[in-house]
């Protein structure tokens, strides 16, 4: 079994960025952060990360965010947050 990862980078992106568009999502995002495995599970019963004012709940093996907080909140209509690739 591969250990899960103890760091991710989570960018902020405007929801009508698509991969493959011309800029990538880096170059897209409005906020970034890196964050780390605090070692608790979150929630939706996938591990959880946090650093930067972010908090998130990431589906290791596919890379996906399930549940982020951003500085507390919900994440804005109109952003979704994804993991760097």
């Amino acid at each position: 079994m591969t250990p899960e990862p103890q760091r991710f980078t989570i960018l902020l992106v405007p929801e009508h960025v698509e991969d493959g568009d011309g800029a990538s999502t880096e170059d897209s995002a409005v906020r970034s952060a890196v964050v780390e495995a605090t070692g608790e599970t979150g929630a939706t019963g996938y591990p959880r990360y946090a650093g930067d004012g972010i908090v998130a709940d990431i589906d290791p093996r596919t890379r996906t965010v399930e549940a982020v907080l951003v500085d507390g909140a919900e994440l804005d209509y109109g952003l979704n947050a994804r993991v760097a690739s």
